[in-house]
């Protein structure tokens, strides 16, 4: 299990304020800032970090829990209107498993933006 994850961006101002308006439906909020380093998560616990500066590594693709289908409708709103790029509307993906449940966008960076619900939709 993940206690958390950090990743290089080239816009410290211009991620930040994505990150602060398309992880809002999951609950997460900025809790810490210092430097040139921003950390997201819930309950006072920074899990997910940003860190300014020129980045050297490749594109990534994170995906976050959501709860429920609706959670991951809203997380693609708001992240296309945070500035993401669409990268995947929400839909099931059989492809993967029965109840999978996901939206994609591309972050300022071209990172690749999952959230994902795994239980069924009539739940």
């Amino acid at each position: 299990m993940l206690d958390h994850i950090g990743i290089h961006i080239h816009s410290y101002e211009r991620s930040k304020e994505f990150y602060r308006l398309a992880l809002a439906p999951l609950d997460y909020e900025l809790i810490l800032e210092y430097d040139d380093w921003a950390g997201f998560g819930w309950a006072g616990k920074p899990n997910f970090w940003i860190k300014g500066g020129k980045s050297t590594a490749p594109n990534l693709h994170l995906a976050f829990r959501a709860d429920d289908r609706k959670t991951v409708d809203a997380f693609h709103r708001a992240a296309l209107e945070a500035g993401g790029t669409d990268n995947g509307a929400p839909a099931e993906r059989p492809e993967y498993h029965e109840h999978y449940y996901a939206a994609f966008v591309r972050d300022p960076d071209g990172h690749n933006i999952e959230v994902v619900c795994h239980t069924p939709g009539d739940l």
